[in-house]
């Protein structure tokens, strides 16, 4: 990425959330046909793809017999976008501590005795929860 340390602002997140679920290699009219109403004109599409170009997020190319269309390809997943906003939020928030991390979910999101167990079964299982 170019500039890593740039995190997604709202808008240039819900952009990349509709490229990651077409699986790339689309146009500004794809992400723009399934953006919220109201939509936003063209233009602010191609916009925010240009600022996701620059910070790194995005490549493009130009498909031949398409004239300037150019289609956009993600350079990042989501799971790795969303593994390196935790650990932005873990070090940033909670010292680089899990432990600070979880106790401040449990207690700020009032969980349940039945959801800390599952999360303890998925501590010792390894897996999911």
């Amino acid at each position: 990425m170019k500039r890593s340390e740039d995190t997604l602002t709202r808008v240039e997140f819900q952009v990349m959330d509709i490229i990651w679920q077409l699986g790339g290699d689309v146009c500004a009219w794809d992400i723009l046909e399934r953006m919220d109403e109201p939509k936003p004109a063209y233009t602010t599409v191609a916009t925010y793809l240009k600022v996701l170009y620059e910070k790194g997020y995005l490549d493009f190319h130009k498909t031949k017999g398409q004239g300037k269309t150019h289609r956009y390809v993600p350079l990042i997943s989501k799971d790795e976008y969303t593994r390196r906003t935790m650990q932005a939020v873990k070090h940033r928030f909670f010292g680089g501590s899990v432990r600070s991390m979880l106790n401040y979910f449990v207690r700020e999101e009032k969980l349940t005795a039945q959801e800390v167990q599952a999360m303890l079964s998925m501590v010792e299982e390894g897996g999911e929860v």
